[in-house]
């Protein structure tokens, strides 16, 4: 029979950047006897634009610090190259093509339990763990087999399971998440205790890597060609939009448009026409049929037919009861619903998957 491990014998990698999640999440596993090492992570930044927020000196130098509090060695991993490649020309190519991609979702798949797993794991680690407001179980699946399963993090406001749909169960063996099972009060006052000097820092909501507007990063590096604004129920040209690209649906802000609220609606490519409504609940910004692509289930199972679930299709968004099948039945109209955007699966507290809005 297979011996099982203790903790000190056994070896986490964890992705530290600076904040006060990732710097509790080293010092609870610390605490539980854990060895424990600190893996920072560049990603990638535009020459003379300023840092990546995720990854900037300033942060790497308040990981370093935490670390040697903790009393715990520390390393810089290089994932530039890998992170322009797979996330930010990614990116850039969902928004070419006419939709509002999710960096972060593809960052958590390629690069933090993608390439992350894969370094640690060849330089010695046993597990990677993260600060991410998420939990991790095993339990039975319904054939009776062990499998690990994700559900949302304690803190509902929190909660960053939605960002973790890609996941899949080789991924997740390997992953730990201490802080799931806190608040973020709770967490503060952690670091607190652990005298660790990030129990203030603010947070950032903003995608990393651009370091200011996203409609002026978006025009430097794809084409974009300026075109007519049309009115949805009178198909009136009441402006000219400056390259659809530049607009996501169900956006307000930033049409420049006299008169109004206006709100974006409907991208026709062909046409080059954007397409706008004057009103929140004109018809066109609501639906309840919704369609996805590249559906992944953290069980590597395909549901049965006419499954019941509740889906989220943005970040912080009360999710909706649902039906699955070819396409997704919603029980109640949602609003701007945005391709390129992840639809998120979930069974009361339990992540099952996620598609891509299409």
């Amino acid at each position: 029979m297979k011996k099982e491990k203790r903790n000190k014998e056994i070896k986490v990698a964890v992705a530290m950047s600076g904040g006060v999640d990732s710097s509790a999440a080293a010092a609870l596993l610390k605490k539980q006897g854990y060895e424990v090492i600190g893996v920072f992570m560049k990603f990638w930044k535009e020459a003379g634009q300023g840092e990546n927020r995720c990854c900037s000196s300033e942060s790497e130098n308040r990981a370093r610090k935490v670390a040697k509090i903790l009393d715990i060695p520390f390393y810089v991993f290089n994932f530039e190259k890998e992170f322009k490649k797979r996330v930010v020309d990614r990116f850039l190519d969902g928004y070419e093509k006419g939709i509002t991609p999710n960096p972060c979702v593809v960052c958590n798949k390629e690069i933090k339990f993608g390439l992350l797993i894969e370094k640690a794991l060849a330089s010695g680690a046993d597990f990677i763990a993260t600060g991410h407001y998420a939990r991790k179980k095993q339990a039975k699946g319904k054939d009776g087999k062990m499998e690990y399963k994700l559900y949302r993090g304690k803190d509902k406001k929190k909660d960053q399971s939605y960002f973790l749909w890609q996941l899949n169960q080789k991924q997740l063996e390997k992953i730990i998440l201490p802080v799931g099972d806190y608040q973020k009060s709770q967490v503060r006052n952690l670091a607190k205790k652990f005298r660790l000097p990030v129990s203030g820092i603010a947070e950032s909501m903003e995608i990393c890597f651009i370091p200011g507007k996203l409609e002026d990063f978006l025009k430097k590096r794809i084409k974009t060609k300026p075109g007519p604004i049309l009115l949805a129920d009178n198909k009136k040209i009441i402006g000219c939009h400056q390259g659809l690209p530049l607009y996501t649906i169900g956006q307000r802000k930033g049409i420049e448009l006299s008169g109004g609220p206006y709100y974006v609606v409907k991208k026709d490519e062909k046409k080059n026409t954007l397409v706008v409504a004057s009103v929140l609940k004109d018809e066109a910004l609501w639906s309840k049929i919704l369609k996805v692509r590249k559906i992944n289930w953290l069980s590597g199972r395909k549901p049965k037919p006419n499954l019941k679930i509740k889906i989220q299709i943005r970040y912080g968004q009360e999710p909706v009861a649902a039906i699955f099948n070819r396409f997704l039945k919603l029980q109640t109209r949602q609003r701007a619903i945005t391709p390129g955007q992840s639809a998120v699966f979930y069974r009361g507290k339990e992540l099952l998957g996620g598609g891509i809005i299409s």
